[in-house]
């Protein structure tokens, strides 16, 4: 004689609801395996290939104006930066790229957009930016700086980059860093060429944060 076993619905209902726990449970983990195995990926292509920062340097930097008018400083300065990825197997994508000068730690000239551009391994780029500041409020000291650097005969300049940049290894392209560049022109500077643009072709190093 065989065995008639009569389920309630109440125990058919409890089976079901574990059956439909078990699968969310294998859905969750096989995500989250995938999840963990393409961060393991990107995080191995990572520090397989390692990028190096990108190298700038200055090639020629020209004051074609600096002069105070009482509080304000008008200025124009004209400057060539040469732009190099140093990495063999990384491309370097520059979505945002804004050049300005700052004197004796004051910005003295606007944000000047260089437009975006890929730059491929080892590809070195030659960027050039116009910076003008009209009627730019500076300290009261910034005079006296003025004078002191006429007097000792150089003047220093800093150019600097703000911007964003994304890593493109392969087919594989990563989120934006932002990065920073810090540029030192010395030029010469007294007073018998103040009236003609001050020309700095010697070229400087620059130093890069990520």
């Amino acid at each position: 004689m065989s065995k008639i076993t009569v389920e309630s619905p109440k125990h058919c209902a409890e089976k079901q609801a574990v059956r439909i726990e078990r699968n969310y449970k294998k859905l969750f983990f096989a995500f989250s395996a995938f999840f963990t195995s393409l961060l393991l990926f990107i995080l191995l292509i990572y520090f397989i290939v390692h990028p190096s920062k990108p190298q700038f340097s200055l090639t020629e930097v020209d004051i074609y104006q600096l002069n105070l008018s009482g509080p304000k400083l008008n200025s124009s300065i004209q400057l060539t930066l040469l732009s190099k990825n140093p990495n063999q197997k990384v491309g370097i994508y520059y979505d945002e790229f804004q050049v300005y000068a700052t004197y004796k730690g004051q910005q003295i000239t606007g944000d000047t957009p260089v437009p975006p551009f890929y730059q491929s391994n080892e590809e070195s780029n030659l960027l050039s930016a116009s910076l003008v500041g009209n009627g730019v409020p500076v300290a009261p000291s910034i005079g006296y700086e003025v004078g002191r650097d006429q007097s000792a005969g150089r003047l220093v300049l800093n150019l600097k980059v703000n911007g964003k940049l994304r890593w493109k290894v392969g087919t594989w392209v990563s989120g934006h860093y932002r990065f920073n560049v810090n540029c030192v022109s010395v030029m010469a500077f007294g007073p018998s060429m103040a009236s003609g643009p001050l020309i700095s072709n010697q070229g400087a190093h620059c130093s890069t944060t990520i």
